[in-house]
């Protein structure tokens, strides 16, 4: 994939995102935690099948079990009867069993019919319309897999449907990773809290309640530093508190190269930076490095840009594969494909541009608009966007024109 022409000393995307990758250290530890409370956990180890799943031969669907070689056209008469949770009973011979989903097949029986292909004359004898095949409609012991198995490997996210999967075999607690603890800061003079007085040149701390709403969903335990003073001593302070406190450091804003952009110098100070600068716009101030001695045996540190789009791209590329390497996911690459473009727009320099665009589907395939105003500060298409649309830096978006798109729904937890 072309890149075009990357600004001067920014890490190019997949760079940058495979540095982040390859730095992420799992948590250490482990701990049991009831089944009911283990949703959103990693587990801890691999877990195998205590169960052949099925337990048994059962039915697939309401009907009747019988034996294939013994339908005739006189019928069968029924001579059993056979719930669900009933013991494994034998078919008597010359007749069939009436059975309802999930009960055991009787044994002898090798045909389950659906009760939509069965007709009852006068005697209550079944007739089978059509042919019934060896095998029909029964789910064999163990066909999904075996006592002894690997159900679920170490490191899997514990989903519904995992979860439902180990309530099917009776487990009731499992060991799972700790949580990741995160402390997160917001730096600004400016900023404000919602449900404070508004004034003239205050702006209101929105990067807060967003990335508190993502960490939480990433199932971190998360302990909130609030707003940090645009100040060298107290970015220090709040640096030193979050490094002895948690095991990542997420801050926003601070993180440019103005005069009162502070957290580069504080961070240099009190650790170390491995990069700065990456090659996509928003979210060109993305910062990461470790507090301490500025080695991976130190705490990581975040610094996302404060523009709040801009942070939100940077956690959605950069930072959530991190967090997600702590906690022992798995992390795979970014999905996407191909859409058309639904408008014409200049490229940005140097940069690669992350559009903000929803999908129009009125067409034989998608078409990609834009969601709104492409400001880093501007929510409303970020609110409102599909996904997004990427493109190569120096490339401009031609109307009608394939690019490369990435579903948001690839970035929620």
């Amino acid at each position: 994939m072309s890149c075009g022409t990357l600004a001067k000393g920014l890490l190019d995307l997949e760079v940058a995102r495979a540095r982040m990758i390859a730095a992420a250290e799992p948590v250490q530890g482990e701990e049991r935690v009831a089944l009911e409370q283990a949703a959103g956990r990693v587990l801890a180890c691999d877990l195998a099948a205590r169960l052949d799943m099925p337990g048994i031969d059962n039915s697939a669907m309401d009907g009747y079990a019988l034996r294939v070689a013994e339908l005739s056209e006189a019928g069968l008469p029924v001579l059993l009867r056979v719930p669900a949770g009933a013991g494994v009973a034998a078919l008597p011979e010359g007749g069939c069993a009436r059975i309802f989903t999930g009960a055991p097949v009787p044994a002898g029986a090798d045909c389950v019919v659906p009760q939509e292909r069965v007709r009852l004359d006068e005697a209550g004898r079944v007739h089978v319309a059509g042919d019934a095949r060896l095998g029909a409609n029964i789910r064999r012991r163990g066909e999904e897999y075996r006592e002894g198995d690997t159900l679920l490997t170490a490191g899997w996210t514990l989903d519904a449907a995992a979860l439902a999967l180990l309530a099917s075999q009776g487990i009731a607690e499992v060991k799972v990773l700790p949580r990741l603890k995160v402390a997160l800061i917001s730096t600004g003079d400016e900023l404000i809290e919602p449900g404070e007085r508004f004034a003239p040149g205050r702006v209101f701390n929105s990067n807060r309640v967003m990335l508190k709403a993502l960490l939480e969903q990433a199932d971190c335990d998360l302990l909130d530093l609030g707003i940090v003073a645009d100040d060298p001593r107290a970015l220090r302070e709040a640096f030193t508190a979050a490094r002895d406190a948690a095991d990542l450091v997420v801050c926003t804003g601070g993180v440019s190269v103005g005069e009162e952009d502070h957290v580069r110098p504080v961070l240099d100070e009190l650790g170390g930076l491995w990069f700065h600068g990456v090659a996509i716009k928003p979210g060109k101030p993305f910062a990461f490095g470790y507090l301490d001695d500025g080695s991976p045996e130190g705490v990581p540190l975040i610094g996302l840009p404060g523009n709040p789009v801009a942070s939100l791209v940077g956690w959605h590329l950069l930072a959530r594969p991190f967090v997600q390497g702590c906690q022992g996911r798995s992390v795979g690459p970014l999905q996407q494909y191909r859409v058309r473009a639904g408008f014409s727009r200049r490229a940005s320099q140097g940069r690669r541009e992350l559009l903000r665009v929803t999908l129009d589907w009125q067409h034989e395939g998608p078409v990609a608009l834009l969601a709104g105003g492409q400001g880093s500060h501007m929510l409303h298409a970020a609110s409102q966007a599909h996904g997004y649309l990427m493109m190569a830096a120096d490339t401009d978006v031609e109307e009608g024109h394939e690019y490369l798109y990435l579903p948001a729904g690839q970035f929620v937890d």
